[in-house]
């Protein structure tokens, strides 16, 4: 799989702030299909399995009671219209989950030909902080991330220079 030079650089930073907080080793459910980082994962010593593409609004029981040390959910949370549903279901003690910020300059993603690439929210630190302590876990440690394009040219991608784009919690079971 070809890996976009942005995504390599996200990548990288997800894996960092994964290595901080789990142990190589770890049995990993990623909700979400098998993707470019996968294998990234599995190189960096982490077992991992992935949920199969369903509706996660409708069919996450399947996933509730997996026995894992830790469920990841990367880019995943904008596209489900209740992530509340899985977050309080999870048995897993550990979550590490990544979503992207809301950009006061640019409007949500929004594929008008495919309901599933869609953005049903992005979200404010503030409210991925709600979220996730609603559903009953502690963040433990969140770090924000800026995403440049330095082939793109223009207000709107100087401004993702300074804004951050993206936000990455690891949390922990109350």
């Amino acid at each position: 799989m070809r890996i976009l030079s942005t995504h390599k650089k996200r990548y990288g930073k997800t894996l960092a702030f994964m290595e901080k907080h789990l142990e190589q080793g770890s049995r990993l459910l990623d909700l979400g299909t098998e993707n470019p980082f996968t294998p990234l994962l599995k190189e960096a010593g982490y077992a991992v399995q992935n949920t199969q593409g369903e509706n996660l609004d409708d069919d996450y029981m399947a996933y509730a009671s997996s026995e894992v040390d830790c469920v990841t959910a990367f880019e995943i949370f904008e596209h489900m219209l209740a992530p509340y549903n899985i977050l309080k279901n999870l048995k897993a003690k550990r979550l590490i989950a990544s979503v992207p910020l809301k950009l006061w300059f640019a409007s949500a993603y929004w594929n008008e030909a495919d309901d599933w690439d869609k953005h049903y929210h992005e979200f404010e630190v503030k409210q991925f902080r709600f979220l996730l302590e609603k559903a009953g876990w502690t963040i433990k440690a969140h770090e924000l991330w800026t995403s440049p394009d330095p082939k793109k040219i223009g207000i709107r991608p100087l401004l993702r220079y300074f804004t951050p784009r993206y936000c990455i919690v690891y949390c922990e079971r109350n």
